[in-house]
C-alpha cells in the first residue's frame, strides 16, 4: 500500500513536468511564467506569446501548463518555434533580418545558441573589426577596457604612502 501511495506521488510529478522547445518545465506554473523559463524567451515575448496563444488557439493565459493536453502543447510549441505567424510583432523577433536568407526570426534554445556562435564566427572569417575583438576576448561594443570587465588583470589602487618610496629611488643622490 505504502508503495502504491509512493508510485502515485511519482506518476503526478511527472505529469507536472511539461517539455516544451527542448526543456523541462513545471506544469504548475502558468502560460506565460512557464514560457519565460524557455532560452531565448524573455518575459515581453512570453506575454505576446501568450496572448497570441489565448487569441488564436482559445487557451487562457492564466492556466496551469500541466493541464494542457498535448494537441495544445504541440500548438503552443509551434507558436514558439513560429510567432511572427502567431501575429507576435517582428520588433520581438531575436533575429531579424538574417543575413543568408534575409527573414524574420525567432530563436530558442540550442538553435539561439547555435546561432549566436556562427554569426561570432563569420565576424572573425571577414575579418571585420568586431570579429577581430571577438577573437582576442576584448570588448565589441566600446567599452573601455582599462580597469573594467570581466578578464584580465586590474589595475588596483596604490596609496599615497607606498608610492612616495618609488618616486625617490629614481632621482639622483643630491650633494
Amino acid at each position: 500500500m505504502a508503495e502504491n501511495k509512493q508510485q502515485n506521488k511519482e506518476d503526478r510529478k511527472a505529469q507536472s513536468i511539461i517539455r516544451i522547445a527542448g526543456r523541462d518545465i513545471d506544469g504548475s506554473l502558468p502560460i506565460s511564467r512557464a514560457l519565460f523559463k524557455i532560452k531565448g524567451i524573455g518575459q515581453n515575448m512570453a506575454n505576446a506569446i501568450t496572448y497570441s496563444i489565448g487569441k488564436k488557439l482559445n487557451i487562457p493565459a492564466n492556466i496551469q501548463l500541466g493541464s494542457l493536453s498535448d494537441k495544445q502543447i504541440e500548438s503552443i510549441e509551434e507558436v514558439i518555434k513560429k510567432p511572427a505567424e502567431y501575429s507576435v510583432p517582428k520588433y520581438m523577433l531575436n533575429k531579424r533580418k538574417d543575413f543568408e536568407t534575409g527573414a524574420d526570426m525567432h530563436y530558442v534554445g540550442n538553435d539561439l545558441t547555435f546561432s549566436i556562435r556562427q554569426d561570432v564566427n563569420r565576424e572573425v572569417n571577414l575579418r571585420t573589426w568586431k570579429g577581430y575583438r571577438h577573437q582576442y576576448g576584448q570588448k565589441v561594443r566600446g567599452q573601455h577596457t582599462r580597469s573594467t570587465g570581466r578578464t584580465g588583470a586590474t589595475m588596483g589602487v596604490v596609496k599615497k604612502s607606498a608610492m612616495k618610496p618609488q618616486a625617490g629611488a629614481g632621482q639622483k643622490p643630491s650633494k
